[in-house]
């Protein structure tokens, strides 16, 4: 049965959204995490991949052409499907940009049978990522009854990649709650209902997709997970933030921060469930934090320290819900796993070079370079002389990307993210330090926004920080290739015929044989060993 692709929602505030490119052509096959198109939002031109297989049937926007979210953009079916009622019922894509006051389709549209009066806002589960097609409430900011103002945040809601924010678009009282915490709905199941207040809205949920419940959790007391270190640290692990939870504050509040230099995390809320405003932002004094933070830190402390108590003997077990975060890792890993033919190869490098070198550049004021930014600035050289390992596999062509997009893979508390250095090839060590410093630092917080964690064509996995000397990854496809990064190991190494004391870490390169043939691969670590040998060489 055909299948309609509408215009996703791509980011939290997009109402409209624009064809870049179609990477794909009406009697094309397509399978399902397909890249078809490439759309333009109002934060960024992200990748949209297929969700169903089949053959693309017909295309409802063309390139250049800007549409609102849920607008037809495409069909999918089988060969000689007839479409043509599909066709007729699709929404006509706009010529013209909508009007920025207009509101978001994917709020307006009602599952409900009856018909919604204009004063009555169908509220649905919005796609706040381009893989997300489902998501979870993770906190109601607002309860039945409360009235609601434009702009106000309503709920926080867990998707693939990240907790998110999602604030309301129309003002009213809040009449129903779709789904509650802790539950998950797919993309577009009702959310909630605003409206006048008394209204009886029973009438437009009939019909509306149930929400699958959340498994039941087992009545323990609850341990405070640690702070996830990055992968991206200097060999050492990365002090954790104190307060690094999500932040709840106004944009004005956030915008008066940015100005004044203040960091909310050290900030206490007083509007609605301890919620930052603006008034907490200026009347913020932080000599009288600096005070009060040791106490805070004490206190933190010792709520770290409950755990629960499990008699001797017995057994005790514990059930944690699968986030979406850790449902999405699990199913694309494990596509990755069964669908990319995965070898490996190891290479041992004498990092005495490095050692020097980095002590060198790191004794220059202000400068902080890692041996994570070195490997990742080699990687980035040399995947410039062996273009194929920095490409991708589909089933008409293989891609071969000569920009140079290194996805570097940080965990966090859920699991694991891959912030993206586009260009990173053409960033200096200091400028790959801080650029990776500060993509940890948002995946610690939630904080990175899709567009950030989007078109990597090469990955680095640094587990050297734990100890870990030597290990394989799993490719994070599209790319064809994922580097895993062992510690540095002080040990006898034969120099010159004689055996000294030197400094070696072990590299492993997985690589898709459809794409990397093993020669290549070769090539390409014996290429990233001279430059981590001689790192004067990919400087110049």
């Amino acid at each position: 049965m055909a299948q309609v692709i509408t215009m996703p929602r791509l980011s939290d505030t997009m109402t409209e959204g624009t064809i870049a490119s179609w990477l794909k052509k009406v009697g094309d096959t397509i399978k399902e995490g397909d890249i078809i198109a490439e759309i333009e939002t109002d934060k960024a031109t992200m990748e949209f991949e297929a969700f169903e297989a089949g053959t693309l049937l017909y295309i409802g926007l063309e390139e250049g052409v800007t549409a609102s979210v849920d607008s037809v953009i495409a069909i999918i079916g089988a060969p000689g499907e007839d479409i043509s009622a599909l066709i007729a019922g699709g929404n006509a894509p706009q010529a013209e940009a909508a009007p920025a006051t207009e509101a978001p389709a994917t709020q307006a549209a009602a599952p409900a049978a009856a018909e919604v009066p204009a004063d009555v806002k169908i509220i649905t589960m919005p796609r706040l990522s381009d893989t997300m097609t489902e998501g979870t409430v993770a906190t109601w900011l607002k309860k039945i009854g409360d009235t609601i103002t434009e702009g106000d945040i309503l709920a926080e809601i867990e998707t693939d990649k990240a907790t998110m924010e999602f604030e309301a678009f129309e003002a009213g009282t809040l009449l129903y709650i779709g789904v509650e915490e802790g539950q998950t709905a797919s993309v577009d199941a009702v959310l909630a209902i605003l409206g006048p207040a008394g209204t009886d809205v029973s009438a437009f949920v009939n019909g509306a997709p149930a929400p699958q419940a959340a498994p039941a959790k087992a009545e323990t007391t609850a341990v405070p997970a640690q702070a996830a270190p990055a992968a991206s640290a200097n060999q050492a692990a990365v002090p954790a933030v104190v307060n690094s939870g999500r932040i709840f504050a106004s944009p004005l509040a956030k915008k008066i921060a940015e100005d004044k230099g203040i960091d909310l995390r050290s900030v206490k809320g007083s509007g609605e469930n301890g919620r930052i405003i603006k008034a907490d932002v200026e009347s913020f004094n932080p000599a009288q934090q600096a005070v009060q933070q040791p106490v805070a830190e004490a206190k933190a402390t010792t709520q770290a320290a409950v755990k629960p108590f499990v008699p001797a003997g017995e057994k005790f077990v514990e059930e944690v819900k699968n986030s979406s975060m850790r449902k999405t890792i699990a199913k694309r890993l494990a596509e990755s796993k069964f669908t990319a033919p995965h070898y490996y190869l190891t290479i041992e490098v004498d990092m005495d070079g490095a050692i020097a070198s980095r002590k060198l550049i790191n004794a220059v004021p202000e400068t902080k370079v890692s041996f994570n930014d070195m490997v990742i600035k080699a990687c980035a050289v040399a995947l410039k002389k062996h273009p194929k390992v920095n490409s991708q596999w589909t089933e008409a062509a293989t891609i071969i990307n000569h920009h140079v997009n290194i996805g570097v893979a940080v965990a966090v508390e859920d699991g694991l993210v891959v912030p993206v250095l586009n260009f990173a090839d053409q960033m200096s060590l200091s400028q790959i330090g801080a650029s990776v410093k500060d993509l940890a630092g948002k995946a610690r917080n939630k904080k990175l926004t899709p567009a950030e964690m989007d078109g990597s064509t090469f990955t680095i996995s640094n587990l050297g920080m734990f100890g870990i000397t030597e290990f394989t990854s799993i490719i994070n496809q599209p790319n064809s290739a994922i580097l895993s990064v062992g510690a540095i190991v002080e040990k006898p190494v034969v120099k010159n015929g004689q055996i000294v004391v030197g400094n070696t870490m072990n590299i492993t390169l997985a690589c898709d044989h459809r794409t990397v043939d093993g020669a290549t691969g070769a090539e390409f670590l014996q290429t990233l060993k001279t430059y981590l040998e001689n790192p004067v060489t990919m400087l110049a």
